[in-house]
Order: C-alpha cells, then sequence, then structure tokens
C-alpha cells in the first residue's frame, strides 16, 4: 500500500511539473506566435506587447495587441487593445488541439476607413481569407510551428469603440459604440480549426457588427452633421467676407467723395 501510495504521489507531481512548465513557457510562445504568424494571416502589421500566465488559474492575459492596416489605409491602426484575457485548458496543451475556454476582448479601439469601393475591414478579410485557403489560388498560411488547432468555447469583444476614417476628416472624431459581441465553439465541428480559420470567422462576426445600423446609422449621422457645421461654417465665412468687401467699397466711396468736395 505504501509502494502504491509513493506511485500516485510521484504520478501527480511529476503531472504538476509538466502543466507548471508548459504554462511558464506559454507567454513566450503565444507572443511568438502572434507576432510572426499573425502578420502572415492578416497581411499586415500585427504585434503583441507582453504575455502574463497565472500559473495557478492557467489564465493569460495579452498587453498591447496592435492590427495595422492592409496597404492604401492610413488611418492610426484596425483594431487596439491593452488587454485580452484568454483562459487556456492546461491539459490541452500536449494535444493537437488546444482547447480555449473563453476570450474576453475588452474595450478595442477600431477605426473604419472608408476607401474607394472598399474598407479596411474588407481588405482585412480577403487576407485572411487567403491565407486560410479560401477563394484564393494560394497555399493556406502554415497554422504554426507545431500545427496545433484551436478549439475556442466563448470569445467576448465588449466595450468597444469605432471611429470612421475618410478623406476630409483630419482632426475630426466620429465615432459609435461597437454592439458587444458573443461567440461560442469556434471550431468545434471540425474537433479544432486552423489559426487562421478561427481569425476568418471572428472577423466576419466583428465586420458584421461594425457594418450593423447600430454603428453605421450613428456614423452617418456624426459625418452629416460635421458636413453641415463645415457648410454652415462655410456660408458664415462668406457672408462676414461680403460685409467686409461692402464696407471696404463704401470706405472708399467715402474718400473719392471727400476729394471731389474739395
Amino acid at each position: 500500500m505504501k509502494k502504491l501510495w509513493v506511485f500516485i504521489v510521484t504520478v501527480v507531481v511529476l503531472a504538476a511539473v509538466v502543466v507548471i512548465f508548459g504554462l511558464s513557457n506559454l507567454g513566450p510562445l503565444i507572443k511568438k506566435a502572434v507576432n510572426t504568424q499573425g502578420p502572415r494571416i492578416t497581411g499586415t502589421e500585427l504585434s503583441l506587447g507582453d504575455v502574463d500566465v497565472s500559473l495557478l488559474s492557467g489564465q493569460v492575459t495579452l498587453q498591447k495587441f496592435l492590427l495595422g492596416n492592409p496597404q492604401g489605409f492610413n488611418s492610426p491602426h484596425a483594431v487596439a487593445v491593452k488587454s485580452i484575457y484568454v483562459d487556456v485548458d492546461e491539459k490541452s496543451l500536449t494535444g493537437e488541439t488546444i482547447i480555449i475556454e473563453r476570450i474576453e476582448v475588452v474595450g478595442p479601439d477600431i477605426y473604419y476607413e472608408k476607401g474607394a469601393g472598399s474598407d479596411n475591414f474588407k481588405a482585412l478579410q480577403r487576407n485572411i481569407s487567403q491565407s486560410a485557403g479560401g477563394g484564393s489560388s494560394t497555399a493556406p498560411a502554415d497554422s504554426g510551428e507545431s500545427g496545433k488547432k484551436l478549439l475556442i468555447r466563448e470569445l467576448v469583444i465588449r466595450g468597444g469603440m469605432v471611429h470612421l476614417a475618410v478623406k476630409g476628416l483630419a482632426g475630426q472624431d466620429i465615432s459609435a459604440v461597437l454592439p458587444d459581441i458573443q461567440l461560442k465553439n469556434i471550431g468545434q465541428r471540425q474537433s479544432g480549426v486552423s489559426p487562421a480559420e478561427a481569425a476568418q470567422e471572428i472577423f466576419a462576426a466583428l465586420y458584421g457588427s461594425i457594418s450593423s445600423p447600430d454603428v453605421s446609422e450613428v456614423l452617418s449621422k456624426g459625418l452629416q452633421d460635421l458636413q453641415g457645421g463645415v457648410e454652415q461654417a462655410g456660408q458664415q465665412a462668406v457672408d462676414q467676407a461680403a460685409d467686409q468687401a461692402a464696407g471696404e467699397v463704401e470706405a472708399a466711396r467715402g474718400k473719392l467723395k471727400g476729394l471731389f468736395d474739395k
């Protein structure tokens, strides 16, 4: 019996060491994967600052996430997030499919840039679709050094703001609140999907929210109000210039009259 307990304790200790070692290395692995594989998936600048891992809970905090814009778009960024919280099933780290219980994206700062016949999020979706192998003859991007798949039980995006970026709006902020987004069981049907395929589903939902009436109507109204204010200011400037010109003409007439009177 004593030998049995010794065996059980040894197995538990070894399992704990494996889990702790895996979690302690999870931060650098995530940062490397995001900073190297991310740009291949989105076709844009994509960077991640720090990764904090809680060895006790298996929770991961991604800090300073920045997604740049595709070529041809000049707004500061597409998406910037100070913190993203990730709850990983640490038992899945050694398997073929990494199970993520929950991802919570809090307060994303989003620039929605409209261009000629397109926008920055449509361009991002095209890049991601191409990486995932859809709608293109180009081979899918490598899903990661280990070829692991992802299964995301729940993803929540909340507290976001969308800023409209179009030509002629320099220094003007037209923004709307992004409706909260909740997705469940990403990749469950396929027993896991590649990071590119997961990103494809997430960005489809994000673009749907950005282009929804809740957002587009607020942005359109803000743009109309701004244009109306510009037109009113322009008319006031014209009126002021006309008044000033009329005053100068009248003053000139007075001077001429004085000359002739002499």
